[in-house]
């Protein structure tokens, strides 16, 4: 997001707010250490004319303590601290996860019911926060709260930390190339939509200099189901049954053979396919990459080991050879 405002003349300064300052400067960017969970937030928000809270923990998915500490007790201290020094606006970076089980054959708009997936502790935790977010709205009418439920986000320089996240230390990189991975999963219910990285920055960009409020889809076309992933892979479609690609998955998280905990399956299975036609009407929002061309360049840049410098992208944080990945326990370290 940082790369959408930096080019826009209608902000004049950003202090970017993390528990660890990356590797890269931006013209109008300060860095201010603090962390959601521990840090006084309402010194720093104070003057702010938009506090934009992207803070979320995916790993560790085996310890959802340290995860709900983060996501869910960590935005209710943003959204305090923002009312607190007397923020104008919220802009919060929810996700197609906090949806309750939808269609795959229809698009569904912003109202539908934002429930979560009972079995995903990443769509639960979503799902507590647009309540927390409802509460808000009734409480404090003054406030422009804006939610942005974006689809999958790829790009390349996200490639090492979507790995080490959803894949683990143990899938070797050259495996990702088209034609070496011989068929795909087809399976009844498995389609979901992704949108590229600087698309979701354009939004958020959009959002912060208009008056808008409420929630916004934001994906690209097309949604990816079975073929789209042969096509991008070239590889053969197997047909199997959605039961034993869930057990698989748990299995292989059971034995810490890969860290993506059995839940995220049940969340691609279930979440909807979004309209974004809010989005494109109220923002002037359009997408300028395919859903296709973003998975493919994530995977190209997970072949590469393509990194960013900033610390959660960075290769540094697997450590050589993705040693402390492995040391912390596959799954086990955020």
């Amino acid at each position: 997001m940082l790369e959408a405002l930096d080019a826009e003349a209608g902000v004049e300064e950003i202090v970017a707010v993390a528990r660890r300052a990356p590797g890269r400067s931006f013209e109008r960017t300060s860095y201010q250490r603090a962390d959601v969970i521990r840090s006084e937030l309402a010194p720093i928000f104070q003057g702010a004319d938009a506090v934009v809270h992207l803070a979320w923990l995916i790993q560790p998915g085996r310890d959802e303590r340290v995860t709900h500490a983060v996501n869910v007790r960590g935005s209710e201290r943003v959204f305090r601290a923002a009312v607190q020094a007397k923020v104008p606006a919220v802009i919060y970076a929810s996700s197609v996860g906090a949806y309750s089980p939808g269609p795959k054959d229809r698009l569904v708009d912003e109202s539908w019911p934002t429930e979560g997936i009972p079995s995903s502790f990443y769509a639960r935790h979503k799902a507590a926060v647009e309540r927390q977010l409802d509460r808000l709205e009734r409480e404090q009418p003054q406030l422009r709260i804006v939610r942005m439920r974006p689809a999958l986000i790829f790009k390349a320089q996200a490639a090492t930390e979507i790995r080490r996240l959803f894949a683990g230390p143990l899938v070797p990189r050259s495996l990702l190339r088209p034609g070496l991975i011989p068929f795909v999963p087809d399976v009844s219910g498995l389609r979901f939509q992704a949108v590229h990285s600087l698309d979701v920055g354009d939004a958020y960009r959009r959002a912060l200099l208009s008056d808008v409020r409420g929630p916004f889809n934001l994906a690209a076309e097309p949604p990816i189901g079975p073929a789209e992933l042969a096509e991008v892979l070239a590889a053969r479609r197997l047909r199997l049954p959605a039961k034993l690609l869930r057990g698989a998955a748990a299995a292989t998280f059971a034995l810490r053979l890969q860290p993506t905990e059995p839940g995220w399956v049940d969340m691609a299975f279930a979440v909807p396919l979004m309209d974004t036609a809010r989005a494109r009407a109220e923002l002037g929002w359009e997408p300028r990459h395919t859903a296709t061309d973003s998975l493919r360049e994530l995977l190209d840049g997970m072949r590469a080991g393509v990194d960013y410098a900033t610390p959660p992208l960075a290769r540094a944080s697997s450590g050589p050879a993705r040693l402390r990945e492995l040391l912390t326990g596959v799954g086990g370290r955020g």
